[in-house]
Protein backbone atom coordinates (compact mmCIF):
# COMPACT_ATOMS: atom_id res chain seq x y z
CA UNK A 1 0.00 0.00 0.00
CA UNK A 2 1.40 3.32 -0.90
CA UNK A 3 0.57 6.61 0.57
CA UNK A 4 1.36 10.09 0.51
CA UNK A 5 0.90 12.81 3.26
CA UNK A 6 -0.15 15.87 2.42
CA UNK A 7 -0.60 19.20 4.70
CA UNK A 8 -3.77 20.93 2.01
CA UNK A 9 -5.78 18.85 -0.24
CA UNK A 10 -5.33 19.69 -3.79
CA UNK A 11 -8.43 22.29 -5.52
CA UNK A 12 -9.70 19.58 -7.01
CA UNK A 13 -9.78 16.93 -4.00
CA UNK A 14 -11.57 19.78 -2.13
CA UNK A 15 -13.92 20.48 -4.34
CA UNK A 16 -15.01 16.47 -5.17
CA UNK A 17 -14.86 16.23 -1.26
CA UNK A 18 -17.27 19.10 -0.25
CA UNK A 19 -19.22 17.93 -3.06
CA UNK A 20 -19.86 14.42 -2.19
CA UNK A 21 -23.10 13.19 -1.09
CA UNK A 22 -24.35 14.82 2.36
CA UNK A 23 -25.31 12.04 4.19
CA UNK A 24 -25.49 13.54 7.93
CA UNK A 25 -22.69 13.02 10.77
CA UNK A 26 -19.02 12.08 9.75
CA UNK A 27 -16.18 11.45 11.12
CA UNK A 28 -12.19 12.82 10.31
CA UNK A 29 -9.76 10.13 11.42
CA UNK A 30 -6.14 12.39 10.95
CA UNK A 31 -2.64 10.22 10.81
CA UNK A 32 -0.50 13.20 11.45
CA UNK A 33 3.25 13.64 11.36
CA UNK A 34 4.85 16.62 12.50
CA UNK A 35 8.05 18.29 11.30
CA UNK A 36 11.32 18.26 14.05
CA UNK A 37 11.20 21.77 14.19
CA UNK A 38 7.84 24.27 13.50
CA UNK A 39 8.23 26.36 10.34
CA UNK A 40 6.40 29.14 10.65
CA UNK A 41 5.98 32.10 7.27
CA UNK A 42 7.06 34.83 9.06
CA UNK A 43 9.79 32.96 10.41
CA UNK A 44 8.88 33.60 14.65
CA UNK A 45 9.02 31.00 16.94
CA UNK A 46 12.12 29.34 15.83
CA UNK A 47 12.85 27.62 19.04
CA UNK A 48 9.12 25.69 18.81
CA UNK A 49 8.80 21.76 17.55
CA UNK A 50 6.37 20.79 15.11
CA UNK A 51 4.45 18.74 17.53
CA UNK A 52 4.20 21.92 20.08
CA UNK A 53 3.13 24.14 16.85
CA UNK A 54 0.49 21.38 16.04
CA UNK A 55 -1.23 21.74 19.85
CA UNK A 56 -1.59 25.02 19.20
CA UNK A 57 -3.71 24.52 16.21
CA UNK A 58 -5.65 22.03 18.12
CA UNK A 59 -6.39 23.96 20.90
CA UNK A 60 -8.03 26.46 18.86
CA UNK A 61 -9.55 24.22 16.02
CA UNK A 62 -12.08 22.91 19.46
CA UNK A 63 -13.67 26.15 19.30
CA UNK A 64 -14.30 26.15 15.86
CA UNK A 65 -15.73 22.46 15.79
CA UNK A 66 -18.14 23.73 18.39
CA UNK A 67 -19.17 26.76 16.27
CA UNK A 68 -20.25 24.37 13.36
CA UNK A 69 -21.75 21.88 15.98
CA UNK A 70 -18.80 19.23 15.99
CA UNK A 71 -16.61 17.89 18.45
CA UNK A 72 -12.76 16.78 19.05
CA UNK A 73 -13.35 13.38 19.77
CA UNK A 74 -10.49 12.05 19.86
CA UNK A 75 -6.97 12.60 20.43
CA UNK A 76 -3.56 10.29 21.07
CA UNK A 77 0.02 10.29 20.13
CA UNK A 78 1.00 7.10 18.01
CA UNK A 79 3.34 4.99 20.69
CA UNK A 80 3.97 1.64 18.70
CA UNK A 81 2.32 -0.71 16.08
CA UNK A 82 0.64 -4.04 17.05
CA UNK A 83 -0.07 -5.36 13.45
CA UNK A 84 0.89 -4.46 10.00
CA UNK A 85 4.07 -2.78 8.35
CA UNK A 86 5.15 0.83 8.10
CA UNK A 87 8.15 2.41 6.67
CA UNK A 88 7.84 5.24 9.49
CA UNK A 89 4.75 5.46 11.80
CA UNK A 90 2.34 8.87 12.07
CA UNK A 91 3.18 11.40 15.64
CA UNK A 92 -0.52 11.34 16.30
CA UNK A 93 -4.03 10.55 15.64
CA UNK A 94 -6.74 12.62 16.24
CA UNK A 95 -10.58 12.32 15.29
CA UNK A 96 -13.20 14.77 14.90
CA UNK A 97 -16.51 14.67 14.33
CA UNK A 98 -19.01 17.12 12.10
CA UNK A 99 -22.83 16.88 11.62
CA UNK A 100 -22.01 17.39 7.68
CA UNK A 101 -19.56 18.12 5.12
CA UNK A 102 -21.59 21.48 5.07
CA UNK A 103 -20.40 21.84 8.41
CA UNK A 104 -16.73 21.29 7.74
CA UNK A 105 -16.85 23.41 5.05
CA UNK A 106 -18.44 26.32 7.19
CA UNK A 107 -15.94 25.84 9.50
CA UNK A 108 -12.24 25.85 7.68
CA UNK A 109 -13.93 28.68 5.70
CA UNK A 110 -14.41 30.61 8.76
CA UNK A 111 -12.15 33.49 9.63
CA UNK A 112 -11.45 32.37 13.13
CA UNK A 113 -10.36 29.26 11.52
CA UNK A 114 -8.29 30.66 8.93
CA UNK A 115 -6.50 32.52 11.80
CA UNK A 116 -5.04 29.29 13.70
CA UNK A 117 -4.15 27.82 10.41
CA UNK A 118 -0.70 29.33 10.64
CA UNK A 119 0.08 26.37 13.66
CA UNK A 120 -0.92 24.18 11.92
CA UNK A 121 0.89 24.59 8.86
CA UNK A 122 3.95 25.41 10.51
CA UNK A 123 3.96 22.11 12.76
CA UNK A 124 2.89 19.64 10.23
CA UNK A 125 5.20 17.44 7.85
CA UNK A 126 1.94 16.04 6.55
CA UNK A 127 -0.97 13.62 7.44
CA UNK A 128 -3.66 11.41 5.90
CA UNK A 129 -7.34 12.73 6.37
CA UNK A 130 -9.78 9.70 6.29
CA UNK A 131 -13.83 10.28 6.41
CA UNK A 132 -15.76 7.58 8.10
CA UNK A 133 -19.33 7.15 9.09
CA UNK A 134 -20.82 4.99 12.21
CA UNK A 135 -22.67 1.65 10.97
Amino acid sequence: MNFTNQIHPSPEQAKAFFSGEEDGPMCMVNLLKFKEKADYADGSEPDLSGREAYLRYGMGVQACLAKVGGSARFTGFVTDLMLGEVDELWDMVAIAEYPSRAAMLEMVQSSEYQAITKHRDAGLAGQLNIRTKAL
